[in-house]
């Protein structure tokens, strides 16, 4: 085994022992701890456990989803993106500093996860059970964000309400987007119609980048900017409409999470 494929294993033994902490902390959550991490014997079994019963209704019960999510928490890219998604939140979130923390509670990681699952269906043409999944995303996390949609690992969705991702959509590794963003298209045109975001990318909170446009690697979009153009390589680009107003003078805003900018 190759040490990438031990990080889930690692993070589940500190989500692990957190939660043991945690449960001696506040007694009287125990059984909450107990039957959502205790329980469980690996990353993606209580992964599955959490989110089937997050996401189980009348049409989509929580023994049905657990069934789904176990298969898809099993498969080992899906659980290494899961382990990179906890590994970017911790590093950048700054009002995060456990792993059971986003695991447990952070409605950004959960609907991103749930999504790994939905578009596991989407890839074997299941594809109403994909979009009975993403609705039951869209009601309990407010993300909605289309099965087909392809999205990498290593990713911080900070807040998440509101956070709309189109059919076409492509979101690179190591992308930072905060809550109320639009990835989306520009009427009703088909196809391909949705923007890409590569490598890097850090989208600040209400920005809208509508249409088949690529955000290059190591961008930023500054928040409530709406973006209707392609976006240079490691340029700050901020604005109704969106224009290029500097350079981030980083490799991967994504990690600095600094959204300040300066205007000459």
């Amino acid at each position: 085994m190759n040490s990438s494929s031990q990080e889930p294993d690692k993070i589940w033994q500190q989500i692990y022992q957190q939660a043991q902490t945690a449960a001696r902390d506040e007694p009287i959550l125990a059984s909450f701890f107990q039957s959502t991490i205790l329980d469980h014997q690996s990353l993606g079994s209580a992964l599955s456990y959490h989110l089937a019963n997050k996401l189980a209704s009348s049409a989509a019960p929580a023994s049905m989803l657990r069934k789904l999510m176990d298969r898809a928490f099993s498969t080992d890219n899906i659980i290494q993106a899961v382990a990179a998604d906890l590994q970017a939140t911790v590093a950048r979130d700054s009002a995060c500093n456990l792993y059971l923390t986003p695991f447990l509670y952070f409605k950004g990681f959960l609907a991103v996860q749930s999504y790994r699952a939905a578009h596991q269906l989407w890839l074997e043409d299941r594809h109403s059970l994909a979009l009975l999944l993403q609705y039951r995303i869209s009601l309990k996390f407010a993300v909605d964000i289309h099965p087909a949609a392809q999205i990498g690992s290593g990713l911080l969705v900070d807040h998440a309400t509101g956070l709309v991702i189109g059919e076409t959509a492509v979101v690179e590794d190591c992308v930072s987007i905060m809550q109320s963003v639009t990835l989306g298209g520009t009427g009703k045109v088909s196809g391909d119609r949705h923007p890409k975001i590569r490598k890097g990318v850090l989208i600040g909170p209400g920005a809208k980048i509508l249409g088949n446009i690529e955000v290059a690697e190591g961008a930023m979009v500054a928040a409530s900017s709406v973006v209707l153009k392609p976006v240079p390589a490691h340029a700050i680009v901020a604005g109704v409409p969106a224009a290029v107003i500097g350079d981030t003078r980083s490799t991967e805003p994504s990690r600095t999470m600094d959204h300040y900018f300066k205007c000459d």
